[in-house]
Parts: structure tokens; C-alpha cells; sequence
């Protein structure tokens, strides 16, 4: 059996990992404060904040100018992404409520930068059937509901342009992948992390980071 090298993340290593990443910005801050504030009750469906530098990085690193989201809540990942963005690049945002992304669309326009996000409020399997086809996505973040995750999965890895790559969140699912009984979301994230093992389209790692990150490189 491995032995992990990870250490057990206590709330003190926790702030440690927070003060030695780039710091959220005043607009960022503001967004988690008022979805904690405004949505007490779900705020824990918001991205970590230490994935917000992470999506940033990741933009820049990638030169991403075409980035789909799936799953904005509140618009925290959005944010920290659309700011990561050339002036020209665009995020295409999938989310199913105007309630928590109303939230969003307040910060954007605060960080002015309203003008990269395409909000599209739909089903997000329906919005990213009518998404034109080729090959032309540089960057996807997933973090939507997880039954639909391999569904998703088969619509954008079609559309990613060569090397172009894939953030896939929670795919380690509050550890419950490792349940041989497991059900519901749990049963498909299992379902779904065998789907991208076995996928010759892609290169593939999981990390654990926060509730478990899968990216993937398009071939």
C-alpha cells in the first residue's frame, strides 16, 4: 500500500497555505464575504479560495483566451479566471440559478470585467450541445452537479483545441470514492474518474487538492 506524503491540513496549516498564495483582491474578498453573507445556508458550494489563484495561474500558464465554466454559483471561479484573461478572452458561464449568479454578475461588473463573461442560464448539457463544434476550448473548469459530470465531459473533450486542458473539482468527493458501496454523487465521481483513466483523448492526474482536482490535457 502507498504511504501518502500529505501532511493532515489543520485549520493553522490551512491559513499558512492561504497567506503564502497570491492574496484575493478587494472584488474577490468582497464576493466570498457576500456569498457567505447572502447564501449562509449553500456558501459551502463556493470553489476554495485557494482554487481561486490556482484557475488564475492555471489561465496564464495555458495562454487561455476560450474558457467554458460549468457550475458558476456565485462567480468566485469565474472571477478569479475572467481577471486572468487577455482583454479579447471570454469565460462561457453555465449555471441553472439567477439567484446565486446575480451575485456574481455584481462583482464582475465591479472588477470590470462583465465583458469576458457569457452567462447562460440553462441546463448546462443543453448550453454545451449548441456550442459550435471544432476544436477551439483552451481551458474548462467543472464544479456542477456530479451525476451529469461524464455527460459533460463527453460534450467538451470534442470541442478542447490540442492541449488544451480540463479542471475538473471534487473528484475525490469528501473521500467517499473509496466506498465500494458507494451512492448517489458519490457512485458518479467513481463512475466518472474511471471514464477519464480510461479516455486515450487525454492526458490525466488527480490531485488532492481540496476535494480532490483531476486535470486533463487534451492530446
Amino acid at each position: 500500500m502507498s504511504e501518502t506524503k500529505n501532511p493532515q491540513l489543520t485549520p493553522e496549516l490551512y491559513d499558512y497555505v492561504l497567506a503564502h498564495n497570491p492574496p484575493l483582491n478587494a472584488v474577490q474578498r468582497e464576493l466570498v464575504d457576500t456569498t457567505h453573507a447572502r447564501l449562509a445556508d449553500v456558501a459551502g458550494l463556493q470553489t476554495a479560495e485557494e482554487q481561486g489563484p490556482l484557475l488564475a495561474f492555471l489561465v496564464r500558464l495555458t495562454g487561455a483566451r476560450q474558457i467554458v465554466e460549468v457550475g458558476t454559483f456565485t462567480g468566485f471561479s469565474t472571477l478569479s479566471m475572467a481577471q486572468a484573461l487577455p482583454a479579447d478572452g471570454r469565460v462561457i458561464a453555465c449555471d441553472v440559478s439567477e439567484e446565486w449568479t446575480a451575485v456574481g454578475r455584481e462583482h464582475w461588473a465591479k472588477a470590470g470585467v462583465a465583458d469576458r463573461i457569457d452567462l447562460r442560464i440553462a441546463p448546462a448539457v443543453e448550453t454545451l450541445k449548441a456550442l459550435p463544434g471544432g476544436q477551439w476550448i483552451d481551458l474548462v473548469f467543472l464544479d456542477a452537479d456530479k451525476d451529469s459530470y461524464t455527460a459533460y465531459w463527453e460534450e467538451l473533450v470534442p470541442r478542447m483545441s490540442p492541449g488544451g486542458l480540463l479542471v475538473v473539482d471534487n473528484t475525490l468527493f469528501h473521500g467517499e470514492v473509496v466506498d465500494k458501496d458507494a451512492t448517489g454523487s458519490a457512485r458518479a465521481i467513481q463512475e466518472f474518474n474511471d471514464h477519464v483513466r480510461a479516455d486515450d483523448r487525454v492526458d490525466d492526474v488527480l490531485l488532492t487538492v481540496a476535494d480532490g482536482l483531476t486535470l486533463a490535457r487534451k492530446k
